[in-house]
């Protein structure tokens, strides 16, 4: 069976076909040019850096490219490397296609659309409702195809429906002990907390942001789509429930500096943005620890504040867990 790219070890070389998620030109301390660039073959995703490179090469080796990358994993700063040998560009006679580099969320679609469906039907607000599945059939395939972010978090194929259906899952484990939490206006704002990704990021495939994404954000552009639908639908737009709605996705962030226009002002919203925080700090932690070797920690991870991981040498959960990216 051939390797994968996460499949070889520090120290062995490689000569394998991946693809270019990303490729910026930069300058190093010397002011001389190279690539930062990161791969991937749908095992996952590893960085490397070619140096010495012009213009020429930036244009040849862009983000979306698949190319024949012959090198040697290494580690730098306790975080895994390529060390380029060289790069070649694999034409389309080759037999090569996009979606074979691209990691999937480890739930089937069709599964995933079952579960937050149900979760729809427990929604027993008429705005709330209305607006959810309105949006939900206008960007169906987006919703269920998309990442839910570039790099961090849940930036695979399907991952903002996983995203989305953990989340959901966190809530009804919070609205079952809290008696007190509106568990319709909950579920409303997990499902369209980042439904805005569906403008804000390119897609699956070599994910960038959108100019929308650049210069609005997901935050808004969710808000925005909300409005449009209650517009579509005739509902009235002064309406205390629409407002509640708003409230929810433009809030979730938490914090002025983490990109919130709003910061929350219900207990739901409140809710909404802790789930939001510990999903994403459950899928980086162990998408990072399964890939580190029993006993040894895992590199350090920016979305946690540079904090690393430890995998213990037994741990059966982690070990029996859906493999992430």
């Amino acid at each position: 069976m051939l390797k994968r790219l996460l499949d070889y070890n520090d120290g062995e070389e490689m000569d394998i076909v991946v693809l270019i998620k990303n490729s910026q030109l930069r300058h190093n301390k010397k002011n001389k040019l190279f690539l930062a660039m990161q791969f991937s073959d749908g095992s996952g995703e590893i960085r490397g850096n070619y140096w010495d490179a012009n213009n020429q090469d930036a244009a040849t080796f862009s983000t979306g490219t698949i190319v024949e990358l012959n090198g040697k994993r290494e580690e730098y700063q306790g975080r895994p490397q390529i060390r380029i040998y060289s790069l070649r560009v694999v034409g389309p006679q080759e037999g090569y296609e996009l979606d074979q580099f691209i990691k999937s969320a480890p739930e089937p679609v069709n599964e995933m659309e079952a579960e937050i469906n149900k979760f729809v039907m427990q929604i027993d607000n008429p705005t709330w409702t209305k607006i959810v599945k309105y949006l939900l059939q206008k960007w169906h395939d987006r919703f269920y195809d998309h990442p839910a972010g570039k790099s961090n978090h849940h930036a695979v194929r399907g991952g903002l429906a996983f995203h989305t259906l953990s989340m959901l899952k966190d809530a009804k484990g919070l609205a079952d002990n809290y008696e007190q939490v509106n568990r319709s206006l909950l579920y409303a704002g997990c499902i369209l907390h980042d439904m805005g990704k569906v403008l804000e990021l390119s897609g699956p495939a070599a994910t960038q942001y959108t100019t929308e994404g650049n210069l609005v954000g997901h935050l808004v552009l969710i808000d925005e789509q909300i409005m449009l639908a209650a517009q579509d639908m005739k509902m009235n737009l002064e309406s205390e429930d629409l407002l509640l709605l708003r409230h929810m996705v433009l809030s979730h962030h938490g914090r002025f500096e983490y990109g919130s226009p709003k910061l929350p002002a219900l207990l739901e919203a409140e809710l909404l943005h802790r789930i939001d925080d510990l999903d994403a700090a459950v899928y980086a932690v162990t998408n990072a620890l399964q890939h580190t070797p029993k006993g040894e920690f895992t590199e350090p991870l920016l979305s946690q504040d540079g904090k690393r991981y430890y995998r213990p040498m037994h741990d059966s959960a982690l070990d029996n867990a859906k493999h992430l990216e």
